[in-house]
C-alpha cells in the first residue's frame, strides 16, 4: 500500500458506505477501487475517489437506482448539464408525488371511524347533467399519474396567450372520464376534460368535442382522493338497490383545487351515468 492509497475499511468509514456495498460497487463498475493486492484482493482507494464515494451515498440515499446513479456521474464528469438537470427534475417529480400521497396517507388517517366509512356529503341524487363543449385528451396510464400530467397539459394550454386572446374561459369544473368497464392498475382508458367557451386552438392529440347530455346518479365526496373508495362503494350499493344499470363511463368532477385544499377538505362530484327507467322504491 502506497502512503497516498486508503484500505477499504478507512474509505467505508469517510463516505459511510458499507464495504459489502463497496465491493458491489466495485463488480458494477461504479466505483472502483485505485488498486487491489494481486495476493490477498484487498481493495484501496485513492482521496480523489473520496468526492465520487460520497456522491454515490447521497444520490443513492434519495431512492436513485444504482443504475441512474452511474447515469448521473456520467452526465456529470461529461458536463451534461440538460441530462442532469432532466434526472433532477424526475427525481422532483417523484419525491412530490411521495409527499402528496403520504398526505393524503395523513388525512386519511386523522379521520374518526365514523367518518371514514362516511364520507359522502350527502345521498346519491339522479340529474339530468346538459351537454357540454370541453376540451378533452385520453391516453392510457396510471390513474393519478395520467390524471394529474393532462389536467396539466390542458391548463397550459388554455392560457396560452393566441387563446386568451380568443377570450377562451373556463365554464365548468374539470373532469375525468372513465372509458373501461373494469379496474386497471396501469393501462387505464383515462379522459380529462375542461369545459370552456371561446374560440381555442389545441395541441395535437388534443380535441374540442362536446359531451352529450346525460342521466347521471351523483353523489359529493369530501376527503382526499384516497378515500374515494369509501363513496364509490356507497353509490354502487344505492345503485344496486334500486334495480340501476350504467349506460356509459363514469366521471369524477374535480370541485376543489388540490394545490390550494387540504386533502381531508377536497370535494370531488362522482358521476355515474344511468339508464332511463323508473327507480324502485
Amino acid at each position: 500500500m502506497t502512503v497516498d492509497q486508503i484500505p477499504i475499511t478507512r474509505f467505508s468509514i469517510i463516505t459511510r458506505i458499507t464495504p459489502k456495498a463497496l465491493r458491489y460497487y466495485d463488480q458494477l463498475g461504479l466505483l472502483v477501487p485505485a488498486a487491489k493486492d494481486t495476493l490477498t484482493g484487498y481493495r484501496y482507494y485513492t482521496a480523489d475517489q473520496l468526492e465520487k464515494g460520497v456522491a454515490v451515498k447521497t444520490l443513492c440515499s434519495l431512492g436513485i437506482s444504482l443504475e441512474e446513479v452511474a447515469c448521473y456521474l456520467d452526465a456529470e464528469a461529461k458536463g451534461d448539464l440538460d441530462a442532469l438537470q432532466a434526472m433532477r427534475e424526475k427525481y422532483l417529480y417523484k419525491t412530490r408525488s411521495q409527499i402528496a400521497r403520504l398526505q393524503r396517507i395523513e388525512a386519511l388517517l386523522r379521520q374518526s371511524d365514523k367518518e371514514l366509512l362516511k364520507m359522502a356529503l350527502s345521498d346519491p341524487v339522479i340529474k339530468e347533467v346538459p351537454a357540454m363543449r370541453v376540451a378533452s385528451k385520453r391516453e392510457k396510464g396510471n390513474y393519478g399519474e395520467t390524471i394529474g400530467r393532462l389536467i396539466g397539459e390542458l391548463c397550459e394550454m388554455l392560457v396560452r396567450p393566441v387563446n386568451q386572446k380568443n377570450h377562451v374561459k373556463v365554464s365548468g369544473p374539470c373532469m375525468a372520464i372513465y372509458h373501461d368497464e373494469e379496474y386497471k392498475e396501469n393501462d387505464a382508458d383515462i379522459e380529462v376534460a375542461i369545459p370552456i367557451t371561446g374560440r381555442i386552438e389545441v395541441d395535437e392529440g388534443m380535441e374540442v368535442k362536446t359531451l352529450p347530455p346525460a342521466r347521471v346518479l351523483a353523489v359529493v365526496h369530501k376527503g382526499s382522493y384516497d378515500t374515494l373508495i369509501l363513496t364509490y362503494r356507497e353509490i354502487w350499493d344505492y345503485m344496486t338497490k334500486n334495480g340501476m344499470e350504467l349506460a356509459g363511463p363514469g366521471r369524477e368532477l374535480y370541485l376543489s383545487d388540490p394545490c390550494k385544499t387540504a386533502p381531508e377538505e377536497l370535494l370531488t362530484e362522482i358521476q355515474l351515468q344511468i339508464k332511463e327507467g323508473p327507480v324502485k322504491t
